[in-house]
């Protein structure tokens, strides 16, 4: 597959170079990468905000942002560490939010669209209008998790504790769905088996998700509401991994029919960006759905989605398969739009 980029043509196949670190074409030249969706200890990421940082380092990624889930606690130190080791750091989150525009629908039945939304260059003072909201999702996400601990409490997990859960996260507020999933490995194996990647997904179905035996729903706001609150502040907002969040059918025939309205309609409600070059999908996905998303006049925003050892698969700047590579031109449109 080849690319079109400053009038010249060449491959997007990179190979990597052990000695620099650096990913670099089959010419020599070395490539910037970057990765614009990484998670940390602050919400369901293994990781430290530091050693996210040195690992970013060592790979040779030249642009972060760390999005943690509904919290933007975690910047003061991911700033230092970037500082400190000459990497550009990009303020970010990822919020969850509902699409009243497109409902789930199930037989009969209709439900709220829950869509996960990056934010980029976010206001990080603490009064400002989109700090205030975002306090009011992590005073919803305690409420949730003592409702969902008393849950899985009566549902036979009883050595589950908060002062358990706590310790896998960094504070209250951080504790999502990926920790109580831990405590369920680490307490409980006799209920849901030895840990690995099958059994973590399983766990989740079976429990955790939006369909599981101890799923807890949580108090909504549209996306279009909050691009509302944020209007003004510099706020740049994409759809994170946008086909995980819209289709059930992924092949390249649903894709093309579906998602075009859906990327039109979020850009009338302020939306710049879709995650089209997405760590958890394949190439030939990523290819679809940049050409869909330029085609929509939006900026295809792309990450790995990296969770540390919660997502063992997942690689940081790289994705699932290994040869995810987001432009920097990228990052270039994103901080144009603001």
């Amino acid at each position: 597959m080849t690319e079109v980029r400053g009038g010249s043509r060449w491959s997007l196949a990179l190979l990597y170079s052990r000695t620099t670190t650096r990913w670099v074409t089959p010419t020599g030249y070395a490539e910037r990468v970057i990765d614009l969706h990484t998670h940390s200890s602050f919400s369901d990421g293994s990781d430290s905000p530091t050693d996210l940082a040195e690992k970013a380092h060592r790979l040779g990624i030249s642009a972060i942002s760390l999005t943690d889930h509904d919290t933007t606690a975690s910047h003061d130190e991911m700033q230092a560490a970037c500082d400190e080791r000459g990497l550009e750091l990009v303020p970010g989150i990822e919020l969850s939010l509902v699409d009243d525009h497109y409902p789930r629908v199930k037989g009969t039945e209709t439900s709220p669209r829950s869509i996960h939304v990056l934010a980029y260059y976010l206001p990080l003072d603490a009064e400002s209008p989109v700090q205030q909201k975002i306090r009011s999702f992590r005073d919803d996400r305690i409420s949730r998790n003592t409702q969902l601990l008393a849950l899985l409490n009566e549902q036979g997990f009883e050595k589950i504790t908060w002062d358990y859960v706590r310790g896998l996260a960094k504070a209250d507020d951080s504790i999502g769905r990926p920790h109580f999933a831990q405590a369920m490995f680490d307490l409980h194996p006799e209920i849901v088996g030895e840990k690995n990647d099958q059994s973590w997904n399983a766990l989740f179905v079976e429990w955790l998700g939006n369909n599981g035996k101890a799923y807890i729903p949580r108090d909504t706001m549209s996306v279009g509401d909050f691009v509302e609150v944020a209007k003004g502040s510099g706020t740049v907002f994409s759809v994170a991994h946008p086909l995980v969040n819209y289709l059930d059918n992924t092949t390249p025939e649903s894709i093309q029919s579906k998602i075009p309205s859906i990327l039109g309609s979020l850009k009338e409600r302020g939306v710049a960006g879709v995650e089209a070059y997405y760590g958890g999908t394949n190439q030939e996905t990523r290819s679809l759905m940049i050409k869909l998303t330029r085609d929509a006049g939006m900026i295809p925003t792309g990450g790995s989605d990296y969770h540390g050892s919660y997502k063992e698969d997942v690689k940081l700047g790289f994705g699932k398969s290994g040869d995810l590579r987001v432009p920097d031109e990228v990052l270039e449109r994103i901080k144009a739009a603001r």
